[in-house]
C-alpha cells in the first residue's frame, strides 16, 4: 500500500537503556513526540527509579556525553536523539548499583489505583497537571476533528474518480506514475477511501490481492493503493517503452 505521508524523519527511535542501579543495558523503541515527564513515567517500570526523582543524561552512539534532559515538558524528539544513543538513568532518591537486581534485597509491594491515583508526586499527577498526552482533552478532539476533516476531503476526491480511468500518481518522495484506475472505496485492509492503480510499469507492490483478499486483477508489481488526493485523472495516454523497437 502506497501512502501520501512523507515521514522526513522516523517518528520512532530506538535507544539503550543504562542506569546506575543496574549493571545492564536495555534498548527500547519511544515515539519521539513523547515528552520527557511521560518518558520517565515509561523508565520507571523499566529500571526501577521513581520519575520524580530521575535525572536523564544522553549519550551518543559511541557513548559520549551529550547533554541533560532535564525539561520535563520538552519532546524527546527536541533532543539530538539518534537510533542507538543512549539514554542514562540517575536516581536522586538513593538508589544503588545492584539494588533491583539482587530480589533478596527489594521489597516487594503493589499500589492500588486508587493510590496511585492520589499520589502527588506521580508521573501520572504531573501529566495531569500540565495536560499531557491524553490527559489533553481538547487537544485530543482537535486532532480527531482535524482527522475527520482530512479523510471527509479523501472520500470527496474518491467520488470523483471513476474506474477505468488513466490517471497519474503523485505520492511525495516518489516518482509520477502513470496508470489506470481499478478500485474506488474502502479496503479491508485500512480504514479511510482508497484507490487501486494498475501502473503501466512494474512500479507497484501487488497484483490487486492484498491481506488475501482480491480488489482487483493485474500482473504482479504492477498494482498500488493509494489515497485518493494522490491521483489525478485525465487524458494520460501510456507511454512506448520501446518494447516494440528492432
Amino acid at each position: 500500500m502506497e501512502g501520501q505521508m512523507t515521514v522526513v524523519t522516523n517518528p520512532t527511535v530506538n535507544v539503550r537503556l543504562t542506569s546506575i542501579i543496574s549493571s545492564f543495558e536495555v534498548q527500547r523503541r519511544f515515539n519521539r513526540g513523547i515528552v520527557i515527564a511521560e518518558l520517565k513515567g515509561k523508565l520507571e517500570m523499566i529500571v526501577g527509579a521513581p520519575a520524580s526523582s530521575m535525572d536523564l543524561e544522553l549519550y551518543s552512539v559511541s557513548d559520549k556525553f551529550l547533554q541533560k534532559m532535564d525539561d520535563n515538558e520538552a519532546l524527546l524528539g527536541s533532543y539530538p536523539v539518534d537510533d542507538d544513543c543512549r539514554i542514562h538513568v540517575i536516581d536522586r532518591s538513593g538508589g544503588q548499583m545492584g539494588e533491583f537486581t539482587d530480589v533478596s534485597k527489594v521489597e516487594k509491594f503493589e499500589i492500588s489505583e486508587e493510590a496511585y491515583e492520589k499520589k502527588p508526586d506521580s508521573a501520572r499527577s504531573f501529566m495531569k497537571k500540565h495536560r499531557i498526552g491524553h490527559f489533553n482533552e481538547e487537544e485530543k478532539a482537535k486532532k480527531k476533528a482535524e482527522l475527520a476533516a482530512q479523510e471527509e476531503e479523501q472520500r470527496a476526491a474518491a467520488d470523483a474518480i471513476s474506474v477505468g480511468s488513466r490517471c497519474q500518481v503523485q505520492v511525495p518522495g516518489q516518482p509520477l506514475k502513470l496508470g489506470t484506475v481499478m478500485y474506488v472505496g474502502t479496503t479491508d485492509f485500512k480504514q479511510g477511501s482508497w484507490v487501486g492503480v494498475k501502473y503501466d510499469e512494474p512500479l507497484g507492490k501487488h497484483n490487486g490481492t492484498v491481506e488475501g483478499k482480491q480488489y482487483f486483477d493485474c500482473e504482479n508489481k504492477y498494482g498500488g493503493f493509494v489515497k485518493p488526493l494522490s491521483v489525478t485523472v485525465g487524458d494520460f495516454p501510456e507511454e512506448d517503452y520501446g518494447l516494440d523497437e528492432m
